[in-house]
């Protein structure tokens, strides 16, 4: 295996170097005399537009997306894109209308939503059920895919990539939002340029693999070499079918996955929930931006290494006991890369990794240490005493992660393991949040009665077909996306029929403070928003 030299650990260390230093002299220069919580969760009113555009990108991309999604679109092809694509559009409606409720109210983390809008028992249900997901999916699997393309590109040991990844994280973490705010500013723009640096490398291995000059020919003859990876939409019957299924990629299902992750989500909504109005919209449409791009550095490679595979090239790197590694791609090209670009893709990795590791725990730690130990353990407990519980949970959190991380092993795509065990819950906390907003007569009985059935019904319609067949019907597996809409449309029937039948029925009793003035958007963020959408339908009119 060719690892690295030199001069690529060379590149690494000014990376490090500069986003430890970085780092440590946001924390040094904004550090008031006595750090509270919301400045340590929140870092309220010191993020710019730019740095929150640019952290909730680097809190969402991550290994996942590199070794993951670059996988899927070796396997599958560019309908892997969905999800970044839908999650443009998605970012404008959270802008407009998510956004302005939490801020009005303010709100400081997701239970606390909960708990002013029904009461304690949801939102404590649903804080013990982010931090599980957090933990052991999110968390665990960005480690795992980090640490197993470092350990292909550098030929550093499966543990020590955990360990240094880990640490390297809670370095960044303990320094609480405006350290990660910031650092993710220089994350992002080195994630994706080495990203890019890997995306020109595979093109051009193609170009000289066909016998073609450039690198725009090459990704042009991509669509030559592999037409059935240039399609958007997988009819039933198709072998993806189950994974991307149809019409759900552009409706249904699709919306869903993104409405609950992007707007009601604890690690990304925290990025611009210390910020006014203005700011934050402009940084998630900024965000939004950036979403466009993101197939571009991870979705194209993926297919590249296909053409480069189906012409008799990475035979051996991506096979492993027999079968095709998809998940190996992106580790294989970036292990072609020229000394010193390596050591720059590697930086790239590493600050995706990092940047969303760090985003995630610090998520974590908000949710434990506000609507978990504040809430049950300690009610009167100091500004000091909180921000040190919440560096206690950030260690422990990483501790849970590197025991669990090497369990990951026996997936073969794992981004999709990602999107369909978090998909477990995101129905009933899309369902729970989307009522609670825009319908005043949803009560506390209906939410708790989603939030306790939607794990059983989610795992009832994954083993659908199992199930079935024990009373002898022969029945197909349902794709977690159909799974994900139905279980969102029998949770919204819940919700209506218990809030409607309820004795104790009140008109949005807790209280949420909303008017249509705080709907209303800037001409810049409509001609903004108006662009997104005019280049979303040219890439699916193209693409379908």
């Amino acid at each position: 295996m060719n690892h690295l030299q030199p001069a690529d650990y060379a590149v690494f260390l000014l990376y490090f170097v500069i986003v430890s230093g970085y780092g440590y002299w946001i924390y040094r220069r904004r550090k008031s005399a006595e750090t509270n919580t919301k400045d340590f969760f929140l870092a309220e009113g010191s993020l710019t537009w730019w740095a929150i555009g640019a952290s909730l990108i680097a809190s969402n991309i991550s290994a996942e997306h590199f070794i993951g999604m670059a996988g899927s679109g070796f396997a599958m092809g560019l309908a892997i894109s969905s999800y970044e694509w839908i999650a443009a559009a998605v970012l404008i409606i959270v802008a407009v209308y998510f956004i302005p409720i939490y801020l009005k109210n303010r709100i400081y983390t997701m239970p606390q939503f909960l708990a002013q809008r029904y009461n304690d028992t949801v939102s404590t249900i649903l804080a013990i059920f982010w931090l599980v997901v957090y933990v052991l999916v999110n968390l665990t699997s960005i480690l795992y895919l980090g640490a197993i393309a470092i350990e292909s590109l550098a030929g550093i040991s499966f543990t020590t990539c955990t360990i240094g990844l880990a640490l390297f994280a809670i370095f960044i973490t303990l320094g609480g939002m405006k350290v990660i705010g910031y650092t993710d500013v220089i994350q992002v723009v080195v994630l994706i340029t080495g990203g890019l640096v890997v995306t020109y490398l595979a093109l051009q291995l193609v170009s000289d693999k066909l016998g073609i000059s450039g690198v725009w020919n090459g990704l042009l003859s991509l669509r030559t070499e592999a037409d059935s990876h240039f399609h958007m939409y997988f009819p039933e019957g198709h072998p993806h079918y189950s994974v991307l299924p149809g019409m759900a990629l552009v409706t249904g299902g699709m919306w869903v996955n993104n409405l609950s992750y992007w707007g009601c989500n604890q690690y990304i909504v925290q990025r611009a929930l210390g910020a006014d109005l203005k700011t934050a919209r402009s940084g998630i449409l900024f965000a939004a931006f950036l979403k466009l791009m993101i197939p571009l550095i991870v979705v194209i490679p993926g297919i590249a290494a296909y053409v480069l595979f189906k012409n008799g090239t990475f035979q051996t790197e991506m096979t492993s006991n027999g079968a095709v590694r998809p998940d190996n791609a992106y580790p294989v090209l970036m292990n072609l890369l020229p000394t010193g670009m390596k050591g720059l893709a590697f930086a790239a990795l590493t600050a995706a990794v990092v940047a969303s590791l760090a985003g995630k725990c610090n998520s974590i730690s908000t949710i434990f240490t506000l609507d978990i130990y504040k809430k049950f353990f300690d009610k009167d407990a100091s500004e000091q005493k909180l921000v040190r519980v919440g560096r206690y949970a950030v260690v422990v959190a990483f501790i849970i992660a590197i025991i669990i991380a090497p369990m990951l092993r026996s997936f073969d795509q794992v981004y999709q393991y990602i999107q369909e065990y978090t998909n477990f819950i995101t129905p009933g906390v899309f369902a729970i949040f989307l009522l609670g907003f825009f319908w005043k007569r949803a009560t506390t009985r209906a939410a708790l009665t989603v939030a306790i059935v939607t794990i059983p019904l989610s795992t009832l319609l994954k083993f659908w077909a199992e199930v079935m067949e024990t009373f002898g019907i022969q029945a197909a597996d349902i794709p977690f996306l159909h799974r994900t809409m139905w279980v969102f449309c029998i949770d919204i029937a819940i919700m209506f029929i218990v809030s409607l039948t309820d004795p104790a029925s009140h008109y949005n009793e807790k209280g949420l403070e909303i008017d249509r003035q705080m709907f209303k958007v800037t001409p810049s963020f409509i001609a903004g928003s108006a662009l997104i959408l005019g280049i979303l339908v040219v890439l699916y009119a193209n693409f379908w």
